[in-house]
């Protein structure tokens, strides 16, 4: 048998999604609109959803051992859950620097100093980040999504070849972005529809409270995809624009 024999097209596989937007502006809601989801929840914001609505969810993280119990039993054991929902990789981020500084014998009083310094804090903690984005590969290849979501923060961005600018982006340091935002397979910014009012230097903005979703790649917020979709989508209570476009969500 030739090594050719394997090639085909590949099938639809569950996504991985991460979520990304200011507090507020329904960033849980959405996430508990996925296929039958769970949510691992290192904080608690599942106020917001009416109780007859909300999902099932673990107890809230007390600790980064917790985490991988949560993670280990849904990837080995079996259950009928459709998405695996993790809010927020920003607490955890929080979480991840605080077990760093723990563990270090040295203990240093920040992640500056962790591990010896020149960054190695830092670094340790993005080895987490990825070995979260590594256990949610296992749940792909179980069957499963998983939605990752994520606070959001501005930072200014400055290239070779324009003036710089700022652009909204995940609130982690940035050695730990990449496995929720290259590793995505949607990385989709919530934000207000905005109208401006006014005159020469008089003017602001207003908003009449709706909400749109950004999966495109755009200057003003780190966002993308991989299913050709290139508009706002409308973002409407209890509903998940992204299934219309998603086939492995609409199964």
């Amino acid at each position: 048998m030739s090594i050719l024999d394997q090639i085909a097209k590949p099938a639809d596989r569950p996504v991985i999604v991460t979520l990304l937007g200011d507090a507020g502006m329904g960033k849980t809601s959405l996430a508990a609109t996925f296929p039958k989801p769970v949510f691992i929840r290192a904080e608690d914001g599942m106020q917001a959803i009416a109780a007859d609505a909300r999902p099932d969810a673990f107890p809230v993280l007390s600790s980064v051992d917790q985490l991988w119990e949560q993670l280990t039993a849904l990837i080995k054991e079996d259950h009928g859950y459709k998405t695996v929902v993790i809010d927020s990789v920003t607490a955890l981020e929080r979480m991840f620097g605080q077990y760093i500084l723990d563990n270090d014998p040295k203990r240093p009083k920040s992640l500056n100093q962790a591990n010896g310094g020149y960054g190695a804090g830092f670094a340790a903690v993005a080895t987490l980040h990825q070995r979260v984005r590594k256990a949610a590969g296992l749940l792909v290849e179980k069957g499963v999504h998983v939605v990752f979501i994520a606070h959001a923060d501005t930072e200014v961005i400055e290239l070779p070849d324009q003036d710089p600018y700022t652009r909204y982006s995940l609130r982690l340091h940035r050695k730990s972005t990449a496995p929720y935002t290259d590793d995505a397979d949607v990385c989709a910014f919530i934000k207000l529809r905005t109208f401006t009012t006014g005159d020469g230097e008089r003017k602001k903005a207003i908003s009449d409270g709706s909400r749109l979703l950004v999966t495109y790649a755009a200057a003003a917020n780190v966002s993308k995809n991989r299913f050709g979709i290139t508009d706002d989508l409308e973002l409407n209570p209890g509903q998940n624009p992204l299934a219309a476009h998603i086939p492995s969500l609409s199964n």
